[in-house]
């Protein structure tokens, strides 16, 4: 036998906690055989208590690596030159990364076999031993941070009535078939690390910051707490449609929300970076990183294809009613906009995703202001128009057309004052209240309040 260590071959003159580190790396690299009773020269120095040395090394490996190593280590007493050694031959382990549990998935926790010595691994490269063994989905990956609690998932769970235990803990994915949480259950966690920066601008461009915001915890409780930030600034207009007061919000309630659970359902969290929310006078933007899953086309999406990148995550969020159904997002956005002249924009780029939620109430004032443009400059050539006839028909005339251009402001806006009457219409304050008057008479407007407030609507 060689009395030299190498990549395979690690020598222990006798039983150290240290030899964690050894068993750790070789389960991580090629396998490998811990000698205990051998010097670093190779000399045989054996040990008195085979026995008790062996039950200390399987307790030890036992309780302090993660997963489960057992399965590829064999514990040995053998004799050599007439003494006793312990031999713990380890195979490659199926489960990488392994990691010494009280030091947890960092460098400090997780080695390689590198020559002769048991070499720490970069928080890099125990990320690449994740995705190498988990097929490359990132949810299903085990999670770096297994000191995690749930009080968010636990709270919202309870609201539906479901039970988040050891058994649902599993069936949900949030645990691995070793037993150890997976980068699902780090994402609902309250330990999560992922952030969603939210940014509110002044005007329609990005020059002057009015509020920002970044959003942490469970992905859960930034859903809900993004959303209460959203609709502080999702303002509503009131409109009149004869005595009906109708109140429209800037943005629909439920296309802000479809926005909302797209961009974290869909989102790769694999990206380290954040979910930006860019909030405008005359818009909202949801971006998320990742873009769509490899295969796909924009235009597939229009046709009523889905494939979700996080397929565990978003039938956790179907149980807990959050979603419907897979891939309704989209044409639901799309449903309550359909009366609105501007719609949402569907944007996808290299690892980008993208919608943006017009403001309905601020493209419909821009609509009703070049109509009323407009309808002042019709009513102003009729009014030219009528000039050249003679004078008693052209001031017939002329006032039927003011009383009418005053009943459509009235009709448009719910009601008029008679301040608004003589800007209407360019004429003074005697002139506006005798038109008003005289339609009130006529039984189609009526005074509303006394003094400076008082106003005219429809009968």
């Amino acid at each position: 036998m060689q009395r030299f260590e190498d990549q395979n071959i690690e020598f222990k003159q006798e039983y150290v906690k240290d030899i964690r580190k050894e068993v750790v790396a070789f389960a991580n690299s090629e396998g490998g055989t811990v000698l205990i009773g051998i010097r670093k020269d190779g000399e045989v120095s054996g040990i008195d208590d085979p026995d008790e040395v062996m039950l200390q090394v399987v307790n030890s490996l036992k309780d302090a690596i993660a997963p489960n190593i057992m399965p590829f280590v064999s514990v040995v007493s053998r004799e050599m030159e007439g003494k006793h050694v312990i031999e713990i031959n380890v195979s490659v382990g199926i489960n990488r990364p392994y990691y010494i549990r009280e030091k947890g998935l960092k460098p400090t926790g997780v080695y390689v076999r590198k020559g002769s010595s048991s070499q720490p691994v970069t928080d890099e490269g125990i990320r690449e031993m994740i995705i190498q063994n988990s097929g490359r989905s990132f949810e299903c990956g085990r999670s770096m941070n297994q000191d995690l609690t749930f009080l968010t998932l636990t709270a919202e769970m309870q609201k539906q009535f479901l039970e988040l235990g050891t058994s649902q803990m599993r069936t949900l994915h949030l645990t691995g078939e070793d037993g150890l949480y997976t980068n699902l259950a780090f994402l609902l966690s309250d330990q999560c690390e992922v952030t969603t920066k939210v940014a509110v601008f002044q005007g329609k461009d990005k020059e002057i910051f009015r509020d920002r915001r970044e959003f942490t915890g469970s992905i859960l409780k930034q859903l809900e707490d993004i959303y209460q930030f959203i609709d502080l600034y999702n303002k509503t207009k009131a409109t009149f449609s004869g005595l009906d007061r109708i109140d429209t919000r800037d943005y629909p309630e439920e296309a802000v929300r479809e926005a909302l659970l797209n961009s974290i359902v869909h989102r790769d969290y694999s990206f380290s970076g954040s979910n930006l929310i860019n909030i405008y006078e005359d818009r909202i933007e949801f971006v998320s990183l990742g873009g769509l899953v490899s295969g796909l086309e924009l235009k597939s999406i229009f046709l009523g294809v889905s494939q979700t990148r996080n397929p565990n995550l978003a039938a956790l969020f179907y149980r807990m009613s959050l979603i419907e159904c897979y891939g309704t997002g989209i044409t639901k956005i799309q449903r309550v906009y359909r009366q609105c002249r501007k719609k949402p924009v569907f944007e996808t780029a290299q690892g980008v995703f993208r919608v943006t939620l017009p403001n309905r109430n601020e493209f419909e004032t821009d609509t009703e202001n070049r109509k009323t443009e407009i309808n002042s400059i019709v009513y102003m050539d009729q009014i030219k128009k009528e000039s050249s006839k003679p004078e008693t028909g052209r001031r017939r005339k002329t006032l039927e057309l003011q009383k009418k251009r005053i009943i459509e402001y009235a009709i448009q806006n719910g009601k008029i004052t008679r301040k608004e009457t003589e800007e209407l219409l360019g004429v003074g304050t005697t002139k506006a209240f005798r038109l008003l008057k005289e339609l009130c008479e006529e039984g189609k407007l009526k005074a509303q309040g006394t003094g400076r407030l008082s106003s005219y609507a429809l009968r």
